[in-house]
């Protein structure tokens, strides 16, 4: 049945309940006014009897009027209201989880045949895009190695003119940052077809940021930043001890390649609650407002990035993103000045059984 129909015969039986209160109402006072018709009336004393059959008999009945629309239109809107709520909880990872349908073979029940068609071509969609990206990385790595490997063979050709050797060496440059792009292609393209399995052990949070302090230390050091690390809790996490240290390293490095020379990286482990919380801030040129909900998105890099002579691809967030996702933690940017951007990492602590 449409629902344009059920909701005529609806209000059609509110109306006519409505009608035959007011039937009856009227048809037991005129019942009572001819009981009466014999004794003498007081002049105004229909007007009062009317005043009082609106008031017993139109009141209610408008009364009910209201309540039966409302009601009506509640159970109305109650299947668009669930399929709303469904609608909501779609992302890209369960297109293929049908959208409950009522089976009534109304309209919305037609609407939400067509979402579940439409997802399950928006997931096939999403799939072959994974598969090609997969697949496209994979194959680009083979060449990419021996181009690689001749251009390293070159460069050590001590017939080379200086011109020659600066030429090749900058070609080695590019290739290994294509490198770098089709190995972050490949990790991102398998995580989104979950073909990563992590680890889960317990590892010593604190030793893997001491560490990568060490590491801050010489990537910095070119360009003259300072690194700190001011306080580190003793904390112990659960994950996979070589992608948290991707995430580390992945960091570290954003926050040496978006300074200034001369400018200071600060480092901060700490507890927060049941969590660990690791910050690293960088003095560089900042974020835009409108720029940090795309900070995480692949291939995106800011005006800043753009615009000076910075190294990189834009996947390295969205690496760690992953990263932090996978161990079920938190990660978020900040820049609330132009001088200052915080990247914090909150990792669930792991508390070993007695």
């Amino acid at each position: 049945m449409k629902i344009r129909t059920r909701l005529t015969l609806w209000y059609a039986g509110i109306l006519i309940l409505s009608l035959l209160v007011i039937g009856l109402g009227t048809y037991r006072e005129i019942s009572e006014q001819m009981h009466r018709h014999h004794r003498e009336e007081h002049p105004y004393r229909a007007l009062d009897e009317t005043g009082e059959m609106v008031l017993w008999v139109g009141l209610p009945a408008v009364v009910l009027g209201l309540l039966g629309g409302w009601w009506l239109t509640r159970r109305a809107l109650a299947p668009v209201a669930r399929l709303t709520a469904a609608v909501e909880k779609i992302h890209e990872h369960n297109l293929r989880a049908p959208l409950p349908r009522s089976g009534a073979g109304d309209e919305l029940d037609r609407l939400t045949e067509v979402f579940n068609a439409m997802t399950v071509r928006l997931d096939g969609s999403f799939n072959r895009i994974r598969e090609f990206t997969l697949h496209a990385s994979h194959e680009l790595k083979t060449p990419l190695t021996i181009l690689c490997g001749e251009t390293e063979t070159a460069l050590r050709d001590e017939t080379l003119s200086p011109s020659e050797y600066e030429r090749a060496a900058s070609q080695l440059d590019e290739l290994r940052r294509l490198t770098r792009i089709v190995d972050g292609l490949t990790l991102l393209a398998k995580a989104d077809a979950g073909q990563i399995t992590l680890a889960s052990e317990p590892v010593r949070w604190d030793e893997l940021i001491r560490d990568n302090f060490a590491d801050a230390l010489i990537l910095a050091e070119p360009q003259g930043i300072r690194v700190e690390l001011s306080a580190r809790e003793t904390v112990t996490v659960l994950g996979d001890r070589h992608r948290l240290r991707q995430l580390l390293l992945n960091l570290t490095d954003n926050a040496v390649k978006y300074n200034r020379p001369q400018g200071q990286i600060l480092m901060v482990l700490r507890r927060v609650g049941d969590t660990a919380e690791f910050s690293i801030a960088n003095t560089g040129p900042g974020i835009l407002p409108e720029q940090l909900p795309r900070v995480f998105d692949r291939f995106y890099r800011g005006d800043a990035a753009h615009g000076g002579k910075v190294e990189g691809c834009g996947l390295g967030l969205s690496i760690a993103q992953w990263i932090v996702t996978a161990h079920h933690g938190t990660i978020i940017v900040e820049s609330p000045d132009t001088e200052l951007t915080t990247v914090r990492v909150r990792l669930r602590i792991h508390a070993p059984a007695a």
